[in-house]
Formats: C-alpha cells, sequence, structure tokens
C-alpha cells in the first residue's frame, strides 16, 4: 500500500477511533461571487505553496451535442490550447505558457468542459489576461484545425481499438437511444474528420458565455485580490442567452424493455457489463445520495455482493457504480469471470440483484462504515484541495450538480437510511429495464453457444 491508498487507510482508522482533528467546513474553503455578467467566481484560499490556480469552468460537454456535432466539444478543447487574437499561433501560446510557469490542461466530460492554469503566484495577474484571451478570443486559424483533425483522429482510433470501448459502446447506444450523442464524449469520427471553423464559432457563441461559466480561483491570494481581478478582466465579458434555454438538452427516455448485446473481440476473459438508468440531480437529488452509498456498501470486500461473486471463485472481480449526471446518471455493474463459469456466473449475478432490495441485504454497520469512508474520501479531496489546488472534482461539481449540492453532500449522506437505499434498488434497479453487454472470444462464445437471449 502507498501514495493516496495509504493516506486513506489512515485517515479511515484515525476516523473510525474518533480522533481524526476536525477537517474545515468546506462551506468555509470557498468564497462566491457573481459578475454581474452572471460569470460565478469561486475562490479557495490556500497560502501553503506559493502558486496559483486559475479554472475555467464551462456547462458543455457530449450533452450539448446533436448528431452532427458529437465529440466538438472535445474538439473545441484542444482548439482552446491554439492561436488567439492576442496570441497569433500555438508556438507563442506554447512559450508564453512556458514562460508564465505553468502547469496546464484542460478536459471534457458529458456535462462538463474545464480548463486551467497553476502558475507561481507572482504571474497571476498575467495569467489571468492569458485565460481571457483564450477563452474570449480564439482564432480557430484554418491550418491549425486541420492539424488538430489528424491528432483528434489518432486519439479515437486508438480509443476504438479498445475492447472494453466497444462493450461500452455498443451498451450506450441500446442504453442512451435516441440521443446517443447526448452521452457519447469521444464522438463520431466522420464529423471529427469534416469540423469546421464555422462550427467551432456556433459552439464558442452558444456556450462559451460568461453566464455559462465559472471561474474557480485557487491558491495563494487573499479573497480581495482574487474578485477584484476577477471583476477587472472578466467583467466587460458580455453576457450571452442561456444556452440550455435555446437549446434545451432532451430527456433520455426510460428503457421500455431489457436488450442485451454480445461483442466479440479476441480477449482472454468474459467480461459482463449491466446497466440501467439512475437517478438524475435535478429530478430525483434524494436518491443520488442512495447511490453512492450502496456502491460503497457493495464494493466493500467484506460486503454479501463481493462474498458471493468474487469470494466464491465466479467471478474475478465484480463492482457497482453510479455516475452523477444531472441527466440521468447511468447505474452499471461490471464483472470478469472464465468460459468455464460463464453460466453459473451469471445466474449468480442475476439472483444477487433480484436480492438488492430485500430488508436484511444491507446491514446498520456497512451503511455506518461506508458513510465513514465517503466522509474521509472527502477530507482527503479537501486536503488535496491544499495541496494540488483546484481539483478536477470542483469544476466537475460546479457544472452537474451545482456547488450548493457539493457543499451540502457530507450532511445529506449521513442522512441517508437502510430504507433510503431500498427505496434506490427497488426504484431503479430490482425488476428494471436494463441493457447486459457481454465481451467475449469467438472462440468463447461458440463453445457456449452463447445468444443475446441468454443474458435477458
Amino acid at each position: 500500500m502507498k501514495g493516496g491508498a495509504a493516506i486513506a487507510f489512515i485517515l479511515l482508522a484515525a476516523l473510525l477511533a474518533g480522533c481524526v482533528e476536525e477537517t474545515p467546513v468546506e462551506k468555509e474553503l470557498f468564497q462566491t461571487k457573481t459578475l454581474a455578467n452572471g460569470l460565478e467566481v469561486i475562490f479557495v484560499e490556500n497560502h501553503n505553496i506559493p502558486l496559483v490556480s486559475v479554472v475555467m469552468a464551462v456547462k458543455n460537454g457530449a450533452y450539448a451535442e446533436s448528431p452532427e456535432y458529437n465529440g466538438l466539444s472535445h474538439f473545441y478543447e484542444h482548439m482552446f490550447f491554439k492561436a488567439n487574437e492576442k496570441i497569433p499561433s500555438q508556438e507563442e501560446y506554447m512559450e508564453e505558457l512556458r514562460r508564465l510557469g505553468a502547469s496546464w490542461n484542460g478536459w471534457t466530460g458529458t456535462e462538463t468542459v474545464a480548463y486551467y492554469f497553476t502558475v507561481p503566484r507572482e504571474n497571476f495577474e498575467e495569467t489571468m489576461q492569458f485565460m481571457e484571451n483564450a477563452i474570449r478570443f480564439p482564432k480557430f486559424d484554418e491550418e491549425e484545425l486541420e492539424r488538430e483533425k489528424g491528432v483528434i483522429l489518432a486519439e479515437y482510433d486508438r480509443t476504438e481499438a479498445d475492447p472494453y470501448r466497444a462493450l461500452s459502446t455498443a451498451v450506450d447506444k441500446k442504453m442512451w437511444y435516441p440521443y446517443y450523442s447526448r452521452k457519447n464524449v469521444i464522438g463520431n469520427r466522420t464529423v471529427i474528420a469534416t469540423n469546421t471553423r464555422e462550427k467551432m464559432t456556433t459552439i464558442k457563441d452558444r456556450y462559451y458565455v460568461p453566464n455559462n461559466c465559472a471561474l474557480i480561483l485557487a491558491g495563494d491570494l487573499t479573497a480581495d485580490e482574487a474578485f477584484a481581478s476577477a471583476e477587472e478582466v472578466f467583467s466587460d465579458w458580455e453576457k450571452g442567452e442561456d444556452p440550455f434555454v435555446l437549446y434545451p438538452v432532451p430527456e433520455h427516455p426510460p428503457l421500455q424493455k431489457s436488450e442485451a448485446v454480445v461483442v466479440e473481440k479476441p480477449v482472454g476473459a468474459i467480461t459482463i457489463d449491466i446497466e440501467w438508468h439512475g437517478p438524475s440531480v435535478y429530478r430525483d437529488r434524494e436518491k443520488t445520495y442512495a447511490a453512492d452509498l450502496f456502491s460503497y456498501v457493495l464494493n466493500n470486500p467484506n460486503s454479501n455482493f463481493q462474498k458471493d461473486l468474487v469470494d466464491s471463485g465466479l467471478f474475478s472481480s465484480c463492482s457497482i457504480s453510479y455516475y452523477t449526471q444531472n441527466h440521468t446518471g447511468p447505474i452499471s455493474i461490471m464483472g470478469e469471470t472464465t468460459a468455464e463459469n460463464f453460466p453459473e456466473a451469471r445466474d449468480a449475478l442475476l439472483g444477487e440483484i433480484e436480492r438488492f432490495d430485500d430488508a436484511g441485504y444491507v446491514s446498520e454497520n456497512e451503511l455506518d462504515d461506508a458513510k465513514a469512508m465517503v466522509e474521509v474520501s472527502r477530507a482527503y479531496e479537501l486536503e488535496s484541495l491544499h495541496n494540488t489546488f483546484a481539483p478536477d472534482s470542483l469544476p466537475f461539481s460546479w457544472a452537474v450538480t451545482g456547488l450548493d449540492y457539493y457543499l451540502s453532500y457530507i450532511d445529506n449522506m449521513k442522512e441517508v437510511t437502510i430504507d433510503d437505499l431500498i427505496s434506490y434498488a427497488s426504484g431503479y434497479v430490482v425488476g428494471k429495464s436494463c441493457v447486459t453487454g457481454v465481451l467475449i472470444s469467438p472462440e468463447d462464445r461458440a463453445t457456449l453457444d452463447l445468444k443475446g437471449s441468454d443474458l435477458i
């Protein structure tokens, strides 16, 4: 055990013994201000190291993409680090980052795009100007755009070559029909290959407006310095129309029936992936806390789920997850087994799922331990915030759940009861329509004579 795992274990042991020093109240770590143009500014003060992170979060991603734009939020992320009206080429852009001593990156998710620069304290003001130029004045140079197509298509091809990606794609296409593009971050190859400057400009004009963004400043500043700089640099950024009023995100219709898909690839083991539509933050907020805790309980090595499926030898691994989303978060159970064990493993897994809403399936002690684990994870995350500045969870939470959800998460999680877990399991999993995918070699499929109907 080493690194973060060791720290988490030590924190957990101390917490369960009741001797962890009290974590600072989360609400006291964050200060916020909304500018007149709608830009939300979030500040986290940290004087441990003379560094500052300047982060811009945008409510954009796959969920904003109709089929003809699928993959272009991610393409836009790449173009963010190119020429703009103030810096005429990518070479000069990179040279300026080196001069600022910046660590930098960006990422695109289903419902979030984020960019960050971490720099020495003395370069904060210049970095704020640098961020403004990048976010407000991109050039989308035609030559750079064409070069980036090759980079992104190579990334696309590497991802598509992964057999596990083939399984997730096959499952997702059934899970999210008819709006698959709204969950497909990597996008469509043809759309990427035929991307145009006009489409990049359309994304900018729709989504890259201050009232659809958050500026996160973390590090060796005071609140007065942070908010004064934000006001000075970004106050003249013109407010736009709410993109999600003009271009609303369609609701994913409920699964009408259970379906199955078999994906053949040259793999050594058999992977089973069963997925359900889970709760949405804005529609069923309370169930999202139960969903998280249910996963923590079942993934504990001492749970009935692990004992019945993994300790028994039927699966080499098996886990359950819920992905928090504003627009229908998926619930997934993924397990790996062998051709020899597959029939018994499949039946055991289906039988285990039927027990999820049994009154005694999860004990009070298991639920308490799960709550402690979640609390430790948040404490470690907040400690990381002081050491690494503005973690990915902060822009994600702002865009997907709202900062209030993030700040009140632990208190609400602690209120979850066994009855809440039962209600979650019965409402979203047990007896509910799902999509089952199996990744298997052609040889094992032939040996088992496996058909899709065997999985429903």
